[in-house]
C-alpha cells in the first residue's frame, strides 16, 4: 500500500498539469476578447448593428473583426463557443483540491493550532465555503447594487477580505490561500456557467425564432466578464502561493491576500486602459511596486512562519511515523542531511526560511511530513537540491524502509 503514496503524487502530478493547461486556455480567450472589446473603434460606414470593428495582425495574416452590441440580423452558419475552457479549469482544480486537500487533509488542509476539526468537518466547511461564495455574489449582482458595476465590485472587494480573514481562522495559511483562490474561481466559473452562456444562448434562441433579442443579456453578461477580468490575477496568485511560505505562512497572511487583489486591479487597469486606447496610466505600476513592497514587509512581521508547535505532540494520523523502529535513525539522518534548511532559523547560507515553509527539527514536524520526505528524499533525489548535504544512497533507503515500514505496519 505505499505504492499508493507514489501512485498519488502522480495522479496530483497529472491534475496540476491538466488544471495549468485549461488555465493558460480560458485566460488566454479572456484576455483575449477584454482587449478586443476595448480596441473596438466605431468608424462610419459600418454594417447595421455593429457596434465598432478592429483590425489585427496575426501569424502572416490580417483579421478583420466586428462586433454586434447585441446580435446580427441573422443567426451565423457556424458559432464558435468559449466555454469549455473555464469549465475544465474549475473542474480540474476542484479536482486538485481533492487530491492534495482533501485527501491530505491533516496535513494540508487542517492546523490544530489554529482549529481543532475532524477531516469531515474540514472538508465539508471547505466545499460549503465555495458554494456561498456563488450565492452571496450572484445575489449582490442582481440586487439593485448590481446597476452600479464599481459599486459592486467594492462591495466584492469587502466580502474578499472577509473570506481571507475567515479561512486563516479555520485552514492551514497555505490552505487558506489555495481557498481563496478556489472561492474566486468558482465565481468567475460560475459567472461563464450560470450567466454569460446562458444569456448568449437565449440571444440565439432569438435569432433563430426571428425575435429581436433584449440587449440586457448582453450588458449582465458583460458585466461578469469584467468581473472575472479583475480577478484573475489574484487568482493566479494564490495558485502559485503553496510554493512560498512567506506569502500564507505569516501573521498577517489574510492581510497579504487582501493586497493582492488590489493589486490585481491596478494591473488590469493598466492593460485595459491600454487596449482602450485611453492612454497609459504609469501611476498603476507605482502603486502596485508599492503593495508589493508592503506585502514584502509584512511577510517578516513578525518573522515566525506558522506551523506546528515546537514542541506540538505528534497527531494522532502520524504516529506510526514516530512509532517506527527506523524512527531514530531516521530522526538522526534529518538532524545532519536537512535541519540546515528545514529548521525554523536556517543556518544554510542563503536560506533566509525553511524552503516551502516546512520545518523539521522535532518528532512531530517529521511524522508529519513523512510523505513529502518519503517522495522528496526517498524515492527522488529532489532533496537536498543538488545533494549538498552529500546523503548517500543507503541514506534514502533508510528513508524508504522508514516509510514503508510505518505504513505496513498500520495495515497489520
Amino acid at each position: 500500500m505505499y505504492e499508493y503514496a507514489i501512485a498519488w503524487e502522480w495522479l496530483a502530478f497529472a491534475a496540476r498539469w491538466f488544471h495549468v493547461i485549461t488555465a493558460i486556455a480560458w485566460i488566454g480567450s479572456s484576455f483575449y476578447f477584454i482587449a478586443l472589446d476595448l480596441g473596438l473603434v466605431k468608424r462610419p460606414h459600418l454594417p447595421a448593428g455593429v457596434h465598432g470593428e478592429e483590425w489585427q495582425v496575426h501569424g502572416g495574416g490580417f483579421y478583420h473583426i466586428q462586433k454586434y452590441l447585441v446580435a446580427p440580423a441573422e443567426m451565423p452558419e457556424h458559432l464558435t463557443w468559449f466555454k469549455y475552457e473555464s469549465y475544465f479549469t474549475w473542474l480540474s482544480g476542484f479536482l486538485m483540491l481533492c487530491i492534495v486537500y482533501y485527501g491530505g487533509a491533516d496535513l494540508f488542509l487542517i492546523d490544530r493550532h489554529v482549529l481543532d476539526i475532524s477531516k469531515p468537518v474540514a472538508i465539508l466547511i471547505s466545499l460549503a465555503s465555495l458554494g456561498f461564495g456563488w450565492i452571496i455574489y450572484d445575489l449582490l449582482c442582481k440586487s439593485p447594487l448590481g446597476k452600479n458595476t464599481w459599486g459592486l465590485m467594492a462591495v466584492l472587494y469587502v466580502v474578499l477580505v472577509f473570506m481571507a480573514w475567515g479561512y486563516t481562522q479555520v485552514f492551514t495559511g497555505r490552505a487558506a490561500f489555495l481557498h481563496l483562490g478556489a472561492f474566486t474561481a468558482t465565481i468567475m466559473s460560475a459567472n461563464v456557467f450560470m450567466i454569460i452562456i446562458p444569456n448568449q444562448k437565449i440571444v440565439v434562441a432569438d435569432l433563430i425564432a426571428g425575435r429581436t433579442p433584449d440587449a440586457k443579456y448582453g450588458y449582465m453578461a458583460k458585466q461578469r466578464s469584467l468581473h472575472n477580468n479583475y480577478l484573475t490575477l489574484p487568482v493566479i496568485f494564490f495558485m502559485l502561493s503553496n510554493h512560498y511560505p512567506l506569502a500564507f505562512g505569516t501573521a498577517f497572511n489574510w492581510v497579504i491576500a487582501a493586497l493582492v487583489f488590489l493589486m490585481g486591479v491596478t494591473i488590469r487597469h493598466w492593460f485595459n486602459t491600454t487596449h482602450a486606447r485611453k492612454g497609459r496610466p504609469t501611476w498603476t505600476w507605482i502603486v502596485t511596486v508599492v503593495l508589493f513592497i508592503l506585502i514584502m514587509w509584512l511577510s517578516t512581521v513578525p518573522k515566525l512562519l506558522t506551523g506546528e508547535d515546537q514542541n506540538a505532540s505528534v497527531a494522532p494520523a502520524f504516529q506510526q511515523f514516530a512509532g517506527d523502529p527506523h524512527f531514530p535513525a531516521v530522526k538522526q539522518l534529518i538532524g545532519t542531511r536537512c535541519s540546515m534548511c528545514h529548521a525554523a532559523e536556517p543556518v544554510y547560507e542563503g536560506i533566509a526560511r525553511p524552503p516551502n515553509g516546512v520545518i523539521l527539527e522535532n518528532d512531530a514536524e517529521i511524522a508529519a511530513h513523512a510523505r513529502e520526505i518519503y517522495i522528496q528524499a526517498g524515492r527522488s533525489h529532489a532533496m537536498p537540491p543538488g545533494n549538498v548535504t552529500d546523503i548517500t544512497p543507503d541514506e534514502r533507503k533508510l528513508l524508504v524502509a522508514w516509510f514503508e515500514s510505518a505504513v505496513e505496519g498500520k495495515q497489520e
